[in-house]
């Protein structure tokens, strides 16, 4: 089937951020302009690299014919997500082997997935920690929520002075709030809806007429967001803010979990 003419892929784990395992219907097979092989399914528990959140990694395996397609990246595109990797076995063919139509397994690799979340929930952790130490006028940009040096964007910076002061400070508020624990939830809502769970406002780039995706951890004023969480605050472990740099008038607070 061609991409064009393939419905939109559900995202399943904006329903459930802590399945493993699932079954869909594979909808197209394909090898991109790049070489690579790769799945549509109609519904996926992969979250596509995007939003500062690596891509999961695991396998898809065929009900009927017995297929197993190691998925080694994930991405979004067109409101399609591409599973990309190869069959376990050289031999098999996906023209003949995989069938459309066909119900498969998906599996993902859950260290991983855990990880991630983890990873992800303390960045977000960080912004509520922000407020809480008297540095609530820097505004959150970007995130990368990656193993090999996480980080939160803020616009503003810190004086220099202050750097070490507040470095200290969002360690300890984000631990102790790691230590109370929270529950942590994640809901597509209408435009005012969500803006109600983001404390009254929206970010600008949201338009009025959406349903955003939000994330809220505990009590606290939640974001837009379309990644995975941990089901609990308490369940990030710890958060250690291993530097804070400030540049051309953006502040970086890189952080670390343990694995």
């Amino acid at each position: 089937m061609a991409a064009g003419a393939i419905p939109a892929t559900k995202l399943a784990y904006f329903d459930n951020m802590w399945a493993v395992q699932s079954t869909a219907t594979l909808l197209s097979h394909l090898q991109t302009e790049d070489g690579r092989r790769a799945l549509i399914l109609d519904s996926t528990i992969f979250h596509p690299q995007g939003g500062g959140q690596p891509a999961d990694t695991g396998f898809i395996s065929g009900a009927a014919s017995g297929f197993k397609f190691v998925v080694e990246d994930a991405r979004l595109k067109d409101g399609l997500v591409y599973h990309y990797g190869s069959f376990e076995n050289p031999q098999d063919d996906c023209v003949s082997i995989a069938k459309e139509g066909e119900e498969v397994h998906l599996y993902i690799n859950p260290q991983r997935r855990d990880l991630n979340s983890r990873l992800h929930s303390a960045g977000h952790l960080l912004d509520i920690c922000m407020r809480k130490v008297g540095i609530s006028h820097l505004e959150p940009g970007k995130g990368y929520h990656f193993s090999d040096g996480p980080f939160v964007e803020y616009k503003g910076i810190i004086p220099p002075d202050l750097l070490q002061i507040k470095s200290k400070e969002l360690e300890k508020e984000a631990n102790a709030l790691i230590l109370t624990g929270g529950k942590v939830s994640a809901s597509v809502l209408s435009y005012n809806e969500a803006a109600e769970w983001c404390g009254g406002v929206l970010p600008s780039y949201i338009p009025t007429d959406s349903a955003p995706r939000i994330v809220k951890l505990g009590d606290h004023p939640g974001c837009p967001c379309g990644g995975t969480h941990v089901a609990d605050i308490a369940d990030i472990r710890n958060l250690t803010v291993t530097q804070i740099r400030t540049k051309k008038g953006l502040t970086k607070v890189f952080y670390s979990i343990s694995p």
